[in-house]
């Protein structure tokens, strides 16, 4: 089958188990309400999901050691157990199935972005994996309002059985669709001590820093624009549905500007380009946000720049260990993660003690870190070398 056309089908396919990443963040109140819990309960079990993120390079060798199919339909069979919140519907089994979403994410996304890596030539590659990341605007366009409707027509728990039989549907089309023999890519034994090789690599530990604080920002925003729209303008479920409509453009938006812009000026200067956009969006969102057509003007940016910013840096991430490559998008995974994590666990007690205003405040500044981190991967500061050097002599004298 050719390149193009796999393109499109695994784009469609991540559409699903992007569905399930991203339909909490709208629908938080309406989860917790049918739970009967406080949106705080609910922003713990999104932190409980972000911290197994952690986990990926438990898994991300996989891919390298057992092939790039194998991680795929690791992942895919992963996905389907998410249907046990419609079997027992509760807090627990709803957190369980948040991490089982990220685990089936952590194997599936590394081997995909592994395996186009291994065809696609690194001066076309931002344009080929901005296709895949679509998959994660579209999310939001189609499936979180689908979602959104299955909901207020059948119960907060009606998407987890349907996610899951789209998830056995996922199966069969990698299994269908992928070759046993994989001419580019040889499984490697030694697989599992590529997690070394990345963590010695300044260059990649600066990517993956630019990965944990731009999505520490993104997620604090992430968080709370449901809780914000509903609190400042009353938003019903279909209102936060559309509004998710909204954002997907807005990403939809800013992976077509990777498609056509980022090979072209350079992954580094996209990235900063994306940082600086994101900064100012943050700044102005509160301000511009005082109606409902102005919250979600701001919304768009936040997200278009926030997205432009993350799919320029999947491809310098995806050849900093050639080697490496599926074990080096997974930690890449870890560093959204622990980010993401930071984000969902601030985000609400600083929106309830101080308002929106300091949520967007803080997201702008973790942003000026990623800044940092972007100039340290480029060899312009030499901050992660310095630090390194101290833990070295630190351990030596403990020892």
């Amino acid at each position: 089958m050719r390149l193009k056309v796999q393109l499109v089908i695994i784009t469609c396919l991540r559409i699903i188990l992007n569905t399930m990443h991203r339909m909490v963040y709208p629908f938080l109140t309406i989860f917790a309400r049918g739970l009967g819990v406080d949106v705080t309960a609910i922003s713990f079990a999104l932190t409980g999901r972000n911290v197994a993120s952690v986990f990926s390079p438990v898994f991300a060798p996989v891919a390298d050691w057992r092939g790039r199919k194998f991680g795929m339909l690791a992942g895919a069979v992963t996905f389907t157990v998410v249907g046990l919140v419609a079997v027992y519907p509760s807090l627990i089994t709803l957190t369980i199935a948040l991490i089982l979403a990220v685990t089936s994410k952590s194997l599936f996304d590394p081997a995909i972005q592994a395996y186009f890596g291994d065809r696609v030539a690194y001066e076309q590659r931002g344009t080929a994996l901005a296709i895949t990341e679509m998959s994660w605007s579209l999310a939001f366009i189609a499936g979180v309002p689908l979602m959104g409707f299955l909901i207020a027509r059948f119960g907060w728990s009606a998407p987890f059985p349907v996610l899951a039989a789209l998830g056995i549907g996922m199966f069969a089309v990698v299994w269908r669709m992928i070759p046993r023999s994989d001419p580019h890519h040889e499984p490697d034994n030694e697989a599992r001590k590529n997690a070394g090789i990345v963590l010695a690599s300044i260059p990649a530990l600066a990517g993956i820093s630019i990965a944990l604080w731009a999505s520490a920002a993104n997620e604090m925003v992430n968080i709370i624009f449901g809780v914000w729209l509903s609190d400042s303008f009353g938003l019903q479920i279909a209102a936060l549905a559309g509004a998710s409509a909204v954002i997907g453009l807005a990403e939809l938006s800013g992976e077509g500007l990777v498609a056509l812009t980022t090979d072209r000026l350079g992954k580094p200067r996209a990235v900063m380009i994306g940082l600086f956009a994101n900064i100012l969006a943050s700044v102005l969102l509160p301000f511009i946000g005082q109606t409902e057509i102005g919250a979600l003007v701001g919304l768009f940016f936040f997200y278009i720049s926030f997205e432009y910013m993350v799919v320029s840096q999947l491809p310098m991430m995806n050849e900093i260990v050639p080697r490496a490559r599926a074990t080096a998008m997974a930690f890449n995974l870890v560093g959204f993660g622990v980010g993401r994590s930071l984000g969902a666990l601030l985000s609400t007690l600083v929106y309830q003690h101080f308002g929106f205003l300091s949520v967007t405040v803080i997201a702008a500044m973790f942003n000026i870190f990623a800044m940092i981190a972007l100039a340290e991967m480029q060899q312009k500061v030499i901050i992660l070398p310095r630090l390194m050097m101290w833990f070295k002599r630190t351990f030596s004298r403990a020892g």
